[in-house]
């Protein structure tokens, strides 16, 4: 078979390596994939919101199947073209892709089918958010409406600080049209959960769950990043927690898609917070997270591509989707300066015998040699039998890799041991 997958980033290359297993699979196309994915695929410089050229490049090629990985496409259509094409695909029409698309449009589908969130209100106007805010309970969250690459959330202590928030959103447009209208939630606390789950429009199979360690330094202290870290599973995910949130939340979002005429087909990220009153939506992803897919496919023992084309075809209730019962962990290796200003082009070490577990998020090949090219540079996994052995395992292979002004947070998966313990 002749797969295309669409993106360049880690979470792309964690999902080639996982595809390659399957005997079936001849040759992978990364578009346009990064120095590492060149490694596993034939990358190819299109980009992923080119849509017209990802489409005319998978008929030429007679691609067999598709998948689209990243946000900014699944939301352009890049499913609906490839379909359109007859290109069988991996992820959800655009129709389906707003979940993400549109924090309104989400926000108000839970408000409607009773899927339990923070409250809220909506505004396209800053002098009424402004309003708003004058009395309105602090801490506060404040939500660009539309995708503003994993940046788009402020959390305001005060209400200065929420304040200015509407003000960089609405008035100075820090993130373009996607913050034309934002959403002001209420501040929820507790344990965070990232589950990732397979869904064909009407059944749900949850991943294993993960936890994202977002803060750029130990102690979750400095600024927000898209990721330093993720390990599967999450302990503080009990049985009973993933039991509530199947009936309370995980069904009732699929259904309720497709009773507004948006079936989801793909992977639904449910972005979860355990609060005291039981566990709530924070916000959806339509496609795999990253890094938590660095840690969660390399659990998954069932073949990849047979469960991604039982979503496509509705047969995922007929489809074998087994974990392996053991823990994974993910430690970022990032640029000096990350998530500010950094330099690129600094040449990268990783020894030959780990190079397996190493996903390459932000490199490049320059004479034949990876260099830097991004903020997150790789991501470096291991799978054990317990999560401090993942743990262990990762961080020994991260003290062998090497690179200029590498820097990586050391206390992943910290507070889940002291869970444990």
């Amino acid at each position: 078979m002749r797969i295309l997958v669409v993106g360049g980033g880690g979470r792309e290359h964690a999902i080639i390596k996982k595809l390659k297993e399957n005997e079936a699979v001849d040759t992978v196309f990364a578009l346009p994939g990064n120095g590492g994915i060149a490694g596993d695929a034939i990358c190819v410089a299109i980009g992923a919101t080119d849509i017209a050229g990802i489409t005319a490049f998978a008929v030429q090629n007679d691609i067999d199947y598709a998948v689209v990985a990243p946000d900014d496409p699944l939301v352009l259509g890049a499913v609906d073209a490839l379909s359109a094409a007859g290109i069988p695909c991996f992820g959800p029409d655009s129709k389906a892709a707003i979940i993400e698309g549109s924090k309104i449009f989400a926000k108000d589908l839970m408000k409607k089918y009773g899927i339990p969130t923070a409250a809220y209100e909506t505004f396209d106007s800053a002098d009424a958010a402004l309003a708003y805010l004058e009395n309105a309970p602090m801490p506060a969250v404040i939500k660009a409406d539309g995708l503003a690459l994993g940046k788009g959330v402020i959390i305001a202590e005060t209400r200065g600080e929420a304040f200015d928030a509407v003000r960089i959103v609405m008035r100075d447009k820090k993130f373009g049209k996607s913050g034309e209208r934002i959403v002001i939630e209420e501040f929820l606390t507790g344990p965070e959960v990232s589950v990732l789950a397979f869904t064909d429009g009407k059944t749900v199979v949850p991943m294993a769950s993960s936890m994202d360690h977002k803060r750029a330094l130990d102690g979750d202290k400095g600024l927000n990043t898209g990721g330093m870290g993720t390990i599967a599973p999450n302990p503080f995910y009990t049985e009973d927690v993933a039991d509530r949130c199947m009936r309370e939340i995980f069904l009732p979002t699929v259904r309720a898609m497709t009773a507004e005429g948006r079936p989801f087909k793909g992977c639904l990220y449910f972005g979860l917070m355990l609060t005291e009153n039981g566990p709530k939506v924070i916000e959806y992803n339509c496609r795999f997270g990253d890094p938590e897919t660095q840690v969660v496919l390399p659990l998954l023992e069932s073949d990849l591509l047979t469960v991604m084309k039982a979503t496509t075809d509705g047969t995922l209730a007929e489809t074998e989707v087994k974990f392996k019962k053991g823990a994974a962990a993910c430690v970022v290796m990032a640029s000096a300066g990350y998530p500010g200003a950094y330099e690129k082009g600094k040449p990268i070490q990783i020894p030959r015998d780990i190079a397996d577990d190493i996903i390459v998020a932000g490199a490049a090949l320059k004479d034949g040699h990876l260099v830097t090219s991004g903020g997150r540079v790789l991501g470096v996994t291991h799978v054990a039998p317990t999560l401090a052995e993942a743990l262990d395992g990762a961080y020994e292979k991260v003290r062998r890799v090497s690179f200029d002004g590498a820097f990586y947070r050391r206390d992943i998966g910290a507070r889940a041991l002291n869970k444990k313990a």
